[in-house]
């Protein structure tokens, strides 16, 4: 007797594994085990082999965090951080538990002053370069 449960695979069901994601996402396996670690709203699933199971969803949220410690320069605190006010961070809200942040104008300045202040720093490390040549 076959069960007529059996849901259908499709786009939105797509589970991914660890090998997968790593080569989509261009980073080594231990480096998506590590941000499980400290990203905990990013939990595969685990087979009944033990395996993990990355979902479109998994596949996407290490993209976001990727471009956030590595192309936007953020620590990982300030990474979790950003995702907690953004709302990703499951079952969180941001400290003080307020609307911090939350209008429209205020994400503007934010994003600007991260702008600007990514922008210093640039200048300061050119600067840097340039003493340390001569």
């Amino acid at each position: 007797m076959s069960s007529s449960t059996a849901t259908p695979v499709s786009e939105e069901t797509r589970l991914y594994r660890i090998g997968e994601v790593s080569r989509i996402t261009q980073l080594k396996p231990f480096v998506l085990r590590y941000w499980e670690s400290e990203f905990r709203v990013l939990q595969p699933v685990k087979s009944s082999r033990g395996h993990r199971m990355y979902r479109q969803e998994d596949v996407d949220l290490v993209l976001k965090i990727k471009r956030l410690l590595y192309d936007e320069g953020f620590t990982i605190a300030g990474a979790r951080r950003h995702l907690k006010e953004l709302g990703t961070e499951s079952g969180s809200e941001p400290a003080g538990g307020g609307n911090h942040g939350n209008s429209p104008g205020s994400r503007v300045v934010t994003h600007l002053n991260r702008k600007m202040l990514l922008d210093l720093r640039d200048s300061l490390r050119s600067f840097l370069t340039l003493l340390e040549s001569k």
